[in-house]
């Protein structure tokens, strides 16, 4: 399986930016897909998850700024990212699997954000 994100960049503050992650495999056969985001010296954090049944987790600081969704025709999933904050600032991770930790991960893409 490969997961090939896309879309990171570097954007004002109060900017938007739209992650992409294309999957090799139908995103149905998963179990999960979601958004991780590392900063370096921190742990990978969970930032966004979307599952087979379109149910939807936000981590708290992301709610109401971000939003995860998925195209099934393109097997692609989607990281709306609004209201850019600098704290926002990290190597974004795509992933996919099932209930627990992911089984496949993507290359991550860097987004910065100034202020």
């Amino acid at each position: 399986v490969q997961l090939q994100a896309s879309g990171g960049g570097l954007v004002q503050a109060g900017g938007s930016l739209r992650l992409s992650c294309v999957s090799s495999r139908n995103i149905f056969t998963f179990n999960s897909m979601g958004w991780y985001r590392q900063v370096p010296g921190n742990e990978r954090e969970l930032v966004a998850r979307i599952n087979r049944g379109n149910i939807r987790y936000y981590e708290d600081s992301v709610k109401g700024r971000f939003t995860i969704s998925r195209d099934i025709t393109v097997d692609t999933v989607y990281l709306q990212m609004n209201n850019l904050k600098p704290e926002d600032t990290a190597v974004y991770y795509c992933a996919a699997g099932g209930t627990g930790n992911p089984d496949y991960w993507g290359e991550g893409t860097q987004v910065t954000v100034s202020s």
